[in-house]
């Protein structure tokens, strides 16, 4: 354990070498030591770029600490420091692999010799360990379908991309997966500028939630990728500890679940609050008006009902409530047969399920002590809407899942009926396309997830589950179990180009 500390405090002071290049400088010595930086490196062509993996957090293989962590471009794994007694140093000798990267600074070196190496060709490196993007090309990701090329000879669709199944984080890949093709908020996280500034209270950890989401939606669109598939490792470990270990990489977990607190989570870390907005509330936000009547309790006399019901308490109420998504009621599934002895899979109009928001369908709420009648009537529609269909119902033993399919037309939603009369005047736009539609296979508690996506440069639909990625048919889409649905609200100027119009 001494001797680890010991390593650990040498590789931290001998890391220091372009302060000792600058004070020797100072000292009139400044020309040897620039000769010394960009000296020439004879072991380039050792480099092997198809064990260089990024994904993984940068802590050193030897003694886990994510100081001065160096990569070792020959062999892929990770080690501290570059002095005489550091891990890199021992590994370079013990060997022979002599090209390091450090994964902070993006500087190549020399070991054991410990010289900086200059060259352009390890250009592509650097830009796969941290992808930079241009306004220029942030504006035409939408008007390109390009196919690009990976350092291992696959094709593939920047945002397109597969994400790696650790242990049973599905649930949280294609949350991620779905939030990385919604245009606003993967143009807000490309460029690092737009939340590299915002400051959070000394110790928050939320603010590792937003770099690890900035980071994760690079490395999916990024169009130089050395593999067509991304682990979202570092996403995930920022997932579990933000979240107090509430989503695990080994659990399997429920999207909505997910969805709810990522997106909750990301806005107070963007620095948003009910009145200051962020990117999340810019995109999904939406408000309603939510009519609620108390219900007396169904074991009273219908004389003391009828007494209660003219009290002010037993009113109905009117209150104005913000949405980041709309939840949908499924019908109750049948429990018998046909005639064949089969069960009977039913299907239900995806504008049946949108009645619990024309303002006159009421629905009972129950809680603990008091029961509700409540209606709901939507008053502004956000650029995108996200519905999530209620599949799911707990109770104290068991999980139960509703297998209704929902048929949805793909294009052309039109939800001007839902609107409160007001907002039927001031909404010009009330038509949608779905962008995202989020499946669940399975039972309950062990079922898999995957995501229908559509690349607005194609107009084309993918769908992804874990690393595979295909391309599908729209009539497919409607026929699996819905879950979770992205919208996105037609402009004046947009086209229905989408295959499947």
């Amino acid at each position: 354990m001494k001797l680890s500390l010991k390593r650990e405090r040498e590789a931290e002071v001998d890391d220091d070498d372009d302060e000792e290049d600058r004070v020797a400088a100072k000292k009139g010595r400044g020309r040897a030591a620039e000769d010394r930086r960009s000296r020439h490196c004879p072991y380039l062509d050792t480099i092997n770029r198809s064990v260089l993996d990024f994904d993984f957090e940068k802590l050193c293989s030897i003694s886990l600490s994510h100081i001065n962590v160096y990569a070792c471009l020959i062999c892929g794994k990770y080690f501290q420091g570059r002095g005489l007694k550091s891990h890199a140093y021992t590994h370079s000798v013990q060997f022979t692999h002599h090209v390091f990267l450090n994964l902070h600074t993006l500087k190549f070196y020399c070991l054991p010799d410990n010289y900086e190496i200059i060259d352009s060709s390890l250009e592509d490196i650097t830009y796969v360990l941290k992808p930079t993007f241009t306004k220029q090309h942030i504006s035409g990701l939408d008007k390109q379908g390009k196919l690009y090329r990976a350092y291992d000879g696959t094709t593939y669709l920047p945002g397109i991309v597969g994400l790696n199944n650790i242990k049973a984080n599905d649930y949280a890949n294609v949350v991620l997966q779905a939030f990385s093709n919604v245009p606003p908020l993967r143009n807000y996280f490309l460029e690092e500028e737009n939340y590299k500034g915002i400051r959070r209270p000394p110790g928050d950890i939320m603010v590792l939630l937003v770099q690890r989401f900035g980071e994760l939606m690079r490395k999916l669109w990024n169009p130089r990728n050395f593999k067509a598939h991304v682990s979202p490792h570092e996403m995930l470990q920022a997932v579990v500890l933000c979240s107090k270990k509430n989503f695990q990489i080994t659990k399997q977990g429920d999207a909505v679940d997910f969805m709810t607190w990522f997106l909750n989570a990301l806005h107070g870390a963007l620095g948003g609050t009910k009145k200051k907005p962020s990117i999340i509330t810019k995109a999904f936000q939406g408000s309603m008006r939510i009519f609620s009547k108390k219900l007396p309790h169904p074991d009273l006399l219908p004389e003391e009902k009828e007494a209660l019901l003219v009290t002010e308490e037993y009113q109905e109420q009117m209150s104005e409530s913000t949405f980041l998504f709309l939840t949908l009621d499924l019908p109750t599934a049948p429990l018998y047969k046909d005639e064949k002895e089969q069960l009977i899979i039913p299907q239900v109009p995806l504008f049946n399920i949108l009645g619990k928001f024309n303002g006159s369908t009421e629905k009972e709420y129950k809680t603990y002590k008091e029961n509700f009648l409540k209606r709901f009537q939507l008053t502004k529609l956000p650029p995108y809407l996200v519905f999530c269909i209620k599949r799911f119902t707990k109770n104290n033993f068991f999980v139960e899942k509703n297998p209704t399919i929902v048929n949805f037309p793909i294009t052309n939603v039109d939800l001007r009926e839902y609107l409160t009369e007001e907002a039927q005047v001031t909404e010009k736009n009330t038509t949608y396309d779905l962008v995202a539609n989020v499946v669940h296979d399975g039972k309950p508690t062990e079922g898999a997830y995957r995501i229908h996506v559509l690349h607005h440069g194609t107009g084309k639909w993918y769908e992804m589950q874990d690393l595979q990625v295909t391309d599908i048919l729209p009539q497919m889409i409607t026929l699996s179990e819905a879950y979770i649905q992205i919208w996105k609200r037609q402009e004046s100027d947009d086209t229905n180009n989408h295959t499947g119009v």
